[in-house]
């Protein structure tokens, strides 16, 4: 009698566990196929631990999304499209870090195609596009304008970049140089339109933005309110879209470059195209997921919304 009771229990937690009630398992269920890049982030040193499909976990809200492909953005799959965009109203003394940028584009592998662009009036003016010729894209960098106001607002300008940079199945990035100062909007709080405005633009295109925190020219430069605002805008810009935010805290400009860029160098080189099923929605537009993984040690950095389009 009481084998026949265990073989009842046991029968029952299986078929609870199978059909549902307790899963440890991904839903196997239908959806619309989201790709983006995701960077492995170590916790120490420079080098993340080797991460596998089935440690990376999707989630909208306390659902969970099938992951269906998880490869790294090397080999065939290293292709990269990415532009520095220079604020034109940056204090001049950013001369002194163009040396540091000009070694960042040297150092790039030949599967990257790099462009230059400068912040102005709310549009990049893109003075090189995206080229395999790095003397070419080193050329093209030059002394900021150094003209107060001369950029309205550096997220104007990303959007700008954004819209007119068409779609390709490579990875697209920027490193913005800026100090974040909206004059179109001024500073305060955290409604900037503009700056709502280009995340969901970068979100939806897929575009990661990185962003160095650089002094503007004039009172502006070192306006500890204006700069604070500045910093923290570039911080939301970058941690919303995937990318990473440095010398965030000071008004000053930084001794050097080339630590930032240096960590830029080894972000784009450990990252991955994670592919997923999104729930589908009713109606087109950008899902807030997150992403996770057990394997210790180790981040996954991603956009906080994907745009996903709406049900055929």
């Amino acid at each position: 009698m009481k084998k026949h009771l265990t073989l009842m229990v046991v029968g029952l937690f299986v078929f609870l566990f199978r059909v549902g009630g307790i899963s440890a398992q991904a839903p196997a269920g239908n959806g619309i196929p989201v790709r983006i890049v995701v960077t492995a982030e170590p916790h120490h040193g420079s080098n993340p631990p080797v991460i596998n499909r089935e440690d990376v976990m999707v989630f909208e809200g306390k659902d969970r999304d099938t992951v269906t492909d998880w490869v790294p953005a090397q080999g065939e799959r290293a292709a990269l499209e990415y532009f520095v965009l220079i604020d034109d109203g940056a204090n001049t003394s950013l001369g002194t870090q163009l040396d540091d940028i000009r070694k960042f584009i040297e150092a790039q592998p030949l599967s990257t195609v790099i462009g230059v662009a400068y912040m102005q009036n709310g549009i990049a003016r893109v003075e090189q596009n995206p080229t395999n010729d790095r003397a070419q894209a080193a050329k093209a960098l030059r002394l900021p304008m150094g003209i107060n106001g001369v950029n309205a607002s550096p997220y104007l300008s990303l959007s700008d970049l954004v819209k007119r940079w068409p779609a390709s199945n490579t990875r697209h990035e920027v490193l913005m140089v800026s100090d974040g100062v909206d004059y179109l909007y001024g500073a305060g709080d955290l409604q900037d339109p503009y700056l709502d405005a280009a995340i969901n633009d970068a979100q939806r295109a897929g575009v990661l933005v990185s962003a160095i925190y650089t002094p503007g020219i004039g009172h502006f430069g070192h306006s500890y309110w204006l700069n604070y605002w500045g910093q923290l805008y570039l911080s939301e810009l970058a941690e919303k879209t995937g990318g990473e935010s440095y010398y965030i805290g000071f008004t000053g400009p930084p001794v050097a470059f080339a630590p930032y860029l240096d960590d830029q160098a080894q972000r784009l080189m450990h990252q991955y195209w994670l592919t997923f099923l999104a729930k589908p929605p009713k109606k087109a537009g950008l899902q807030r997921i997150k992403i996770k993984t057990e394997v210790p040690h180790v981040d996954l950095d991603a956009q906080e919304e994907v745009y996903v389009p709406a049900t055929p």
